[in-house]
């Protein structure tokens, strides 16, 4: 399809775009706007349009596509523009303490640690202070399955020790 058939045959379906684009938008600026897209992306992609086909069905499903991809992005994108500094007054009266200072502090965490056999620290450490589960395979000469699991276990056997101590404390407290 040339440029000037192209032209002749979209400015002849333009008037009956128009309430289509509108029943997709409900907006006339809106609706206008997504004619204007629908024409430029025909217009890019005219050598795809075979002759002898329904040219209005050809561009009416560029048009609905086009509302669609449209739609999509903007659902995605909403956002609010408001600052967040904002939300801090309406959730000030759901505010919890944090009292994690004082109900374990960094040294009984180290102690923790350290009650811990040594495979299961050791990759335990590496992967708390950032390597990657390849990177602590192959500097302990591991297979990666193996480290895995050991730092499961030691996240595992962590919890109990944390859980019985912080149980511990509590009934103590009572």
């Amino acid at each position: 399809m040339t440029t000037i058939e192209f032209n002749c045959q979209f400015n002849i379906l333009q008037h009956k775009l128009l309430p289509f684009a509108y029943r997709l938008t409900n907006n006339v600026e809106d609706a206008k706007d997504l004619i204007q897209e629908t024409a430029m992306r025909a217009y890019n992609n005219k050598e795809k349009f075979e002759s002898g086909t329904n040219f209005k069905a050809w561009v009416t499903t560029i048009m609905r596509n086009t509302f669609i991809n449209i739609y999509r992005k903007k659902k995605n994108r909403a956002t609010s523009s408001e600052p967040s500094d904002s939300y801090i007054f309406v959730n000030d009266k759901f505010a919890v303490d944090n009292n994690a200072p004082s109900n374990m502090t960094m040294v009984e965490l180290d102690g923790i640690m350290h009650t811990l056999d040594n495979i299961y620290r050791t990759p335990f450490q590496l992967f708390f202070e950032g390597y990657k589960y390849e990177e602590i395979a192959e500097n302990m000469n591991l297979p990666i399955g193996t480290v895995k699991s050991r730092i499961f276990f030691a996240r595992q056997k962590l919890k109990e020790t944390i859980n019985f101590s912080y149980a511990y404390d509590t009934t103590m407290l009572n």
